[in-house]
Order: C-alpha cells, then sequence, then structure tokens
C-alpha cells in the first residue's frame, strides 16, 4: 500500500473539507505516518475516516476529529502540551511538531511502550510518554498551555483543570446526555 499517497487523500478528502485550516497543523498531518501508530495487522485501515481499536475499548481517533480538537486549541510553537490518554501517541506526536513540548500520558503500559517506540523512531524528541492514571494528568510538569484529552469523557477531571496554565486550552470530546461534542474549555 502507498502509505504517502493514502495519506495525501486522507488531507485532501477528510482534512481540508472539514475546516481544518491552519496550515502549520496540515503540514504536520501530511508529513506525520499515521501507519506507524496503528498495529501492523491495521495499517491499511491508518487513513479510513473512522476510529481504529488500538486495544479493548481504546481507539485511535478519527483524522478528522483529531484535527479539529487540535486546531480548537490554537497550539503556539512555545506551548507546554499534555495529551491525556496518549494511546499510541499519533496526537502527541501531531502536537509535538506545533509546540515546544508534549508530555503524553498513558495509562496502559503496552500502549506507553508502543507511543514510547514509535515517536523514538520517528525522531520526535520534544514528547515524552509517561504511564500514569488519565484523570490524575501529570502534575510534574504542569503547568501546562494546552491539554488534549484523547477520547471522551462524561465528566472534566478536576485535577486536569488544575495542572492548565492561565489562558490555556483543553480540547477533547464530552459525552452530554450520550452525545458526544467537540469541547474548548478556557481558563481565565
Amino acid at each position: 500500500m502507498d502509505y504517502a499517497l493514502a495519506r495525501q487523500h486522507m488531507v485532501d478528502s477528510q482534512i481540508r473539507t472539514n475546516k481544518v485550516t491552519d496550515e502549520r497543523l496540515i503540514d504536520a498531518i501530511r508529513a506525520l505516518p499515521r501507519e506507524r501508530f496503528v498495529p501492523e495487522p491495521l495499517r491499511p485501515r491508518s487513513y479510513v475516516d473512522d476510529d481504529i481499536e488500538l486495544a479493548p475499548g481504546r481507539y485511535l481517533m478519527e483524522p478528522m476529529v483529531t484535527g479539529r480538537l487540535i486546531q480548537a486549541a490554537a497550539v503556539k510553537a512555545t506551548d507546554m502540551a499534555l495529551a491525556v490518554g496518549a494511546a499510541t501517541g499519533y496526537a502527541a506526536a501531531l502536537l509535538a511538531k506545533l509546540a515546544n513540548t508534549v508530555v503524553a500520558l498513558e495509562a496502559d503500559g503496552a500502549l506507553a511502550q508502543r507511543a514510547s517506540v514509535a515517536l523514538a523512531e520517528l525522531g520526535i524528541d520534544n514528547a515524552a510518554v509517561v504511564e500514569g492514571q488519565h484523570a490524575a494528568g501529570c502534575a510534574k510538569h504542569a503547568p501546562y498551555d494546552v491539554i488534549f484529552l484523547d477520547g471522551a469523557v462524561e465528566q472534566l477531571p478536576q485535577a486536569i483543570v488544575d495542572q492548565l496554565g492561565d489562558g490555556g486550552r483543553i480540547v477533547g470530546v464530552a459525552i452530554e446526555g450520550g452525545i458526544g461534542r467537540a469541547t474548548l474549555w478556557l481558563k481565565s
């Protein structure tokens, strides 16, 4: 399979057509081999417009949703970012192409290991994977300018909110009445 061509088709038909307009983000999506963050047997599905199951109950978010959330976070080159529920590290890798430093928090040891390997193999040296409970965040490196919730939450954990710096942004999917809604929280 020609993954570079599939990636370009994804950018043209899923990313650009769904209001992702930040050129830095589009360049990052175009450059980052998404298939490296997907288990080998599922790699041909890397660029489909759908969630991909990485482990029981854990998914790689569809590309358009990931792109829209990261764009909403308005990531700056000087930002310190936290990716909560980083799984295999795809969103953390995208954030690393936009921010100064990224902490990728993952509770599942096997997924954290896969994320570490993928980031290292791609030479992404401004992102570090930390094992820990998602709801606790990673206070050691706080405050964060951007917190990306790589998954859906019914309630935003207070520990996560407490780790956001003034003027910071949290993006994720909030579950309200059984429906997921892309959400941007701002701290002022």
